[in-house]
């Protein structure tokens, strides 16, 4: 089976000592071919539990009139990202537990995921900046926000994001697959990413993992510093804010989010500052903002927001509070 599956992932060129690379072989994630039916179990979980989450967030701010501020705009956002996210690599690696052959992707099929990933990695990651912008704004300057942060404003800066991303993902993948690729063929990772895929080029990578470090480490990097700058402005804020109530409800609404961009961000900055350093052992951080951050927003967003507590609490109790037939309304 193995010889079998090594012949699939190549095909012969014009020289005849020389072959071309038409499948990968994905490694997956360290210790999970150990015992690949009860990681299986795990994953199938995280992901049940990370799409019904992120959905019912999406539908709980789609659905109540009380949530429509920006925050909660942009929340739904996230939201669908975050469920994107999670289906773009999750689904590949329980097929890859369950045979060897769900390990293997063809070279397209490995250029449209890397692609995938970086659009929605890189729109989640502008995404939290902006979030972070709303945030300053909302408690900085309260008086001009209904007017720097009106529909038009928030629509265009969502916009943007998306765009940004697409444009980000498109330039890494053309960079990425117009390199000659004839063997070897195991991706020495979970999913099809820059740097593990780098390492099987036959050619040079240097303007690659420039490439990479200035659009992605930097950039990442550099976002997060934007962001903490934004909460040092709002921690200020918040201290100046008299009554205690009035401090707790401002940070319950920044701690959740300013919560969620550290399991995101320091991740990849770690990872694509250094692009040799991809592995099987490269694969663990990346899980966090990959599979395990994904699964934890909604409830980071819930359990720490008053507002979306009440709103799903109405949702998932509308039917229970109907009256029953002929009964007078409360």
């Amino acid at each position: 089976t193995n010889r079998f599956m090594c012949e699939k992932m190549a095909i012969e060129t014009e020289d005849p000592n020389q072959t071309v690379v038409s499948h990968f072989f994905l490694e997956g994630l360290m210790y999970t071919a150990e015992h690949p039916s009860l990681f299986f179990l795990l994953f199938l979980l995280i992901y049940s539990i990370t799409l019904t989450g992120n959905l019912l967030i999406l539908i709980t701010v789609g659905s109540d009139p009380h949530l429509r501020s920006p925050m909660y705009h942009f929340l739904g956002h996230l939201s669908f990202l975050d469920a994107c996210l999670s289906t773009v690599t999750v689904p590949k690696v329980m097929a890859g537990l369950l045979t060897a052959d769900g390990k293997v992707i063809s070279f397209e099929g490995c250029a449209v995921q890397l692609y995938c990933f970086h659009f929605l990695a890189s729109t989640e990651c502008f995404l939290y900046t902006v979030m972070a912008y709303d945030r300053y704004l909302a408690i900085c300057q309260p008086l001009h926000y209904p007017v720097a942060m009106n529909r038009r404003m928030c629509a265009g800066l969502a916009g943007l994001t998306w765009t940004i991303g697409a444009v980000h993902s498109a330039i890494h993948t053309s960079l990425t697959f117009r390199l000659l690729y004839c063997g070897p063929h195991h991706i020495a990772y979970f999913f099809c990413d820059i740097p593990p895929v780098l390492k099987l080029a036959c050619e040079d990578t240097t303007i690659n993992e420039l490439v990479m470090l200035a659009n992605i480490g930097i950039v990442a990097a550099g976002c997060l510093i934007l962001i903490v700058v934004s909460y040092v402005f709002i921690v200020a804020a918040v201290l100046r804010i008299r009554t205690a109530q009035g401090r707790r409800r401002a940070f319950s609404t920044c701690s959740s989010h300013l919560t969620v961009v550290l399991l995101y961000y320091v991740p990849p900055v770690c990872i694509y500052l250094q692009p040799r350093s991809g592995g099987a052992g490269a694969g663990a951080p990346a899980v966090f903002y990959t599979i395990i951050t994904p699964m934890l927003n909604p409830f980071i967003y819930t359990l720490r927001n008053k507002e979306v507590k009440r709103a799903l609490q109405r949702l998932l109790g509308r039917g229970s509070r109907e009256s029953p037939a002929g009964s007078p309304p409360p």
